[in-house]
């Protein structure tokens, strides 16, 4: 299922990213230590995170540390100004529902760096208004040696595996792993989940096609 979301990332994007897949491993900065598996409690709904009461502090302030970094890109300028670009159309499946539109910033993609504060990718939902408003952030990670059928590689933020290794979406995109949060709308499937069940991407005008490809 996970390839169905059909990011459209430019090719310069796309570029930097492949060579960074070949040449480099995983930076994990002090903000955005891994945690090791099954030391804490992995939230999925009742909190202002979409979390149990339960999720474990340091979980906690990461996610604290992570809404304070990305409050500003509530509007979508703010964003654009900080070297995020516009990488797909509205993502949606008519099983698991929707993501939004995607904006990635080439260079955080290329550094090999995870960090909380600093998402690869941020997902905006289209209003009925034709506005953007934030959803989650995304954190993306080329998979080192390209193969499917290993993960020794596989990042680790919040206490939590990244999604994948996975194929690309395009042509031009690696294998790779990623994680979603939803720290700026409610997700009943779960914080971390992938597809929101409440998100639509709205009809777009005649002659245009909404981008999300479907799941099998």
């Amino acid at each position: 299922m996970f390839q169905a979301k059909r990011l459209l990332l430019p090719a310069a994007v796309a570029a930097i990213a492949a060579v960074f897949a070949a040449t480099t491993c995983v930076t994990i900065v002090p903000s955005a230590q891994a945690h090791v598996p099954g030391t804490g409690a992995a939230p999925t709904s009742g909190d202002q995170y979409g979390g149990p009461a339960s999720i474990a502090a340091g979980t906690r302030d990461l996610l604290s540390q992570a809404r304070r970094a990305t409050r500003p890109f509530r509007d979508v300028e703010v964003a654009k100004a900080a070297g995020y670009e516009r990488a797909s159309d509205c993502e949606d499946d008519p099983k698991y529902g929707a993501m939004g539109i995607h904006y990635a910033n080439p260079e955080l993609v290329a550094d090999g760096r995870l960090d909380v504060t600093r998402p690869e990718v941020l997902v905006y939902q289209p209003t009925r208004r034709g506005e953007l408003r934030l959803g989650a952030i995304e954190y993306f990670q080329v998979d080192a040696d390209q193969d499917l059928a290993t993960d020794t590689d596989r990042p680790w933020l919040f206490d939590l595996p990244f999604d994948g290794p996975m194929l690309g979406h395009n042509p031009q995109m690696p294998i790779h792993y990623d994680l979603h949060v939803w720290l700026y709308r409610d997700n009943p499937a779960g914080l971390f989940t992938m597809w929101n069940p409440r998100v639509e991407c709205p009809d777009e005008p005649s002659g245009q096609s909404r981008g999300g490809s479907r799941a099998t």
